[in-house]
């Protein structure tokens, strides 16, 4: 067992799957909470997993960063729009010289966290994870779980597969998580995009869980041509995405068991989604390329509407 310590930055549907597995597998994982706090300090973390489910009655509960020890590992599971905390909330650990993996959807996460906290090693994961939070420290995994690890550069450019990353996969492997490694994550986060522009999108405009978006020959048809126009962009930007990586998508997507995405979710409960993160900055990509995606740019205007829609009538959320 390698002894590399875990710091999980938000501990939901994906921060709470993942550390809990780490956690079980004998990793020293503490986990940052906000309103579970107090419950997950009293009465641990629960996952309950297609996989097998995972109960720890006792876990490193803490309130704030400024109260966890040294890490290797600070894993951010946080939503993007919430990425404006990351300074503060990393200062401690990065001066402690944990790296920083990036768990989130989205294309320039890695980049907003590397300005945040200069000098910090930044890598990202991408999760493909069908995982939702259900109540106080009770997470209920559904399908899927494989991560993709990747290493960032401040130029975008192919950082390789590094030490760190197989040290990674050795660790998430061990913890019982399917692991793949990416020489470039900028090509990555594309291919996710590939995924998560139509079905977060398409879920909310339409208020459809994704088994139904793919029942339906209309809607499965709309999903596609978003998926074809996130290729597109992807490569005008220099990272093209072959036909068959669609099909592999839509495959996977086919047997996916029946879920709510996040951002429907976050639609639904009239929290901020991430809107910019998923949608804005892969078309402000794609547009300084050269490349036009009217489908994307006309589902980013109304997800932005819904978005500021949500703001004015939840102020604070």
């Amino acid at each position: 067992m390698s002894a590399r310590r875990y710091a999980i930055i938000g501990t939901g549907a994906v921060g709470g799957f993942y550390g809990a597995r780490l956690a079980r597998a004998g990793h020293d994982v503490h986990f940052l909470l906000h309103g579970d706090y107090e419950h997950v300090r009293d009465r641990g973390l629960r996952l309950d997993s297609v996989d097998g489910d995972i109960v720890l009655p006792r876990v490193n509960a803490c309130a704030g960063t400024a109260d966890m020890p040294p890490v290797d590992v600070a894993v951010v599971a946080l939503k993007a729009t919430r990425n404006h905390l990351l300074g503060e909330l990393l200062a401690p650990l990065a001066a402690g010289g944990a790296a920083v993996l990036m768990l989130q959807n989205g294309l320039g996460n890695e980049a907003v966290v590397a300005d945040a906290v200069p000098g910090a090693q930044v890598l990202g994961g991408l999760c493909f994870l069908c995982s939702n939070k259900i109540g106080p420290g009770h997470i209920a995994h559904l399908d899927y779980g494989f991560v993709t690890f990747g290493e960032h550069r401040p130029d975008g450019s192919p950082a390789g597969v590094t030490e760190t990353l197989r040290q990674l996969a050795e660790d998430f492997t061990a913890a019982g998580v399917e692991t793949r490694l990416a020489d470039d994550l900028v090509a990555a986060r594309w291919k996710k995009l590939i995924w998560n522009v139509p079905f977060n999108g398409l879920s909310v405009v339409l208020d459809m869980q994704v088994d139904r978006i793919m029942a339906d020959p209309d809607t499965r048809a709309q999903a596609e041509e978003l998926m074809r126009e996130v290729a597109a962009a992807s490569g005008a930007c220099g990272r093209p995405i072959g036909r068959e990586f669609i099909d592999t998508m839509l495959a996977l997507t086919e047997k996916m068991t029946p879920y709510r995405t996040s951002m429907k979710i976050d639609h639904e409960l009239g929290r901020p989604m991430e809107v910019e993160a998923i949608f804005g900055s892969p078309l402000r990509a794609a547009t300084a390329a050269g490349c036009r995606c009217p489908r994307l740019e006309a589902l980013y205007d109304r997800l932005k509407r819904i978005d500021a829609q949500h703001a004015a009538a939840h102020p604070g959320a």
